[in-house]
């Protein structure tokens, strides 16, 4: 089978991601023991030619996140560098079928180009970029934390905002909130073996992975706080911190200070989480075509077509129309790794049989796809259409069930997935798979 060098198993020996890199980026155990990267590691289930629709899927929507992220950047460089002369100006009006300005446009496809750039240095600008990221993110929050707490008279005054919802309502919606916020890193949760498959060993993939709870708990938390100090001080939620800085202001070094704080913590999430996967996929898909660079190029060119701007432009339509859409179909993909890895293979797997397009091997299937994984896929992704269409207008009206099944679409479709691929695969020998030791290590027990 055509492989590209981009996507060969990494042995431990060249390995140099420590506990520290997973910490600062946040299923990697698999990564890490056989050095393979998503695209490659959805072959066991999906086969080796099925494994480009997931994959792809996995990509547009990395696609989509790539663009809000690249969005957040160039608003910090509208709002916080440009001079208020310039934002009066006709440049700044919103064009009606842009849905935004020139300017703004202008400002979002600066910041892209600047990923693009970074990107086409290679993984190692990236991650030296990385580990100097998260201590700057840090500090920034750290910072607005301390800026809202002097402001706003203490802690208490700053979580004093009260609640504007009934029980009943709040019930309505935390069921989506919560599928939204699981969703939320359930992509790079996915394709988490494109990073752990460089990381040294397993202890420091298992202690990275502390990161992930600790700091996204510590940014929320402040994160709340520092929003709903602002209903305190300025009489209003201000809840996009780059909207939050523009309005603090001060001088223009700490606009400038504040603008590469949020470039370089906003770069850092976007290329590892957005543009990685995209762009191993289209390695697969083509290696002859594409390079890994060539792949981050294209995803970043994609992003555009999204108009992130329409996605955010309202929680309504992030929270339902993106976040718990697309939890629908990667759901049942996360159900179906993790079944077919740890229940049906075992935690065996055979590396070199993934490179190969033999009608014999393991992972061939029929014809290079694996039935069972797609019966699984399509089942649970169906009960889950008309809530969505019911969502943005389409059906006027659709059953209750059919709204609950979406408003839990993540944990409908990682249950019922795994069931029906277990219940479709039980007793699939295992006589053809071998394991190359060298690229694997033991695991932690």
């Amino acid at each position: 089978m055509a492989g590209s060098d981009d996507l060969e198993p990494i042995p431990p020996a060249n390995r140099t991601l420590s506990w520290y890199d997973i910490t600062s980026l946040w299923i990697s155990m698999l990564g890490t023991r056989y050095g393979i990267p998503f695209p490659v590691h959805l072959r066991s289930a999906f086969g080796v030619r099925g494994a480009h629709v997931p994959s792809l899927l996995r990509s547009l929507v990395a696609c989509g996140w790539c663009g809000i992220e690249t969005w957040i950047g160039g608003q910090a460089i509208f709002l916080l560098l440009l001079p208020s002369s310039l934002k009066q100006s006709w440049f700044a009006q919103p064009l009606a079928w842009l849905g935004i300005s020139v300017l703004e446009f202008s400002c979002f496809l600066l910041f892209l180009f600047i990923q693009l750039a970074i990107i086409w240095k290679g993984m190692d600008t990236i991650q030296v970029i990385e580990k100097y990221s998260a201590p700057v993110l840090i500090l920034v929050i750290l910072w607005l934390f301390s800026w809202a707490y002097i402001k706003a008279g203490g802690l208490g005054e700053m979580l004093s905002t009260p609640s504007r919802l009934d029980p009943t309502h709040f019930w309505y919606v935390f069921f989506p909130s919560l599928t939204a916020c699981i969703n939320n890193w359930s992509g790079l949760s996915l394709n988490i073996s494109d990073f752990t498959r460089f990381v040294r060993s397993q202890p420091d993939q298992v202690f990275g992975q502390l990161g992930m709870p600790l700091f996204q708990g510590l940014y929320a938390f402040t994160g709340l706080a520092i929003a709903s100090s602002t209903a305190v001080i300025y009489g209003r939620v201000i809840s996009n911190p780059v909207e939050l800085l523009s309005v603090i202001g001060g001088s223009a070094l700490t606009k400038v200070i504040a603008t590469l704080g949020i470039a370089l913590t906003t770069v850092t999430t976007n290329i590892p989480a957005n543009m990685v996967a995209p762009a191993n996929a289209l390695v697969s898909l083509s290696p002859s075509s594409f390079s890994f660079s060539r792949g981050a190029f294209l995803a970043g060119v994609l992003s555009i077509g999204f108009q992130p701007w329409r996605i955010i432009q309202s929680s309504e339509n992030f929270i339902y129309t993106w976040l718990v859409s697309y939890s629908t179909i990667f759901a049942p993909i996360t159900g179906i790794l993790l079944t077919d890895y740890y229940i049906v293979n075992n935690k065996v797997l055979d590396v070199n049989a993934l490179y190969s397009a033999d009608p014999d091997g393991p992972y061939y299937y029929l014809g290079g796809y694996n039935v069972a994984a797609f019966v699984a896929l399509i089942v649970t992704v169906v009960p889950t259409v008309p809530g969505f269409l019911h969502k943005i207008g389409i059906l006027a009206e659709v059953s209750e069930a059919f709204v609950a099944i979406y408003d839990n679409a993540w944990f409908f479709g990682i249950f019922l997935a795994s069931t029906i691929y277990w219940l479709l695969t039980r007793g699939r020998g295992k006589s053809k798979v071998r394991v190359d030791p060298a690229m694997s290590e033991p695991l932690v027990s």
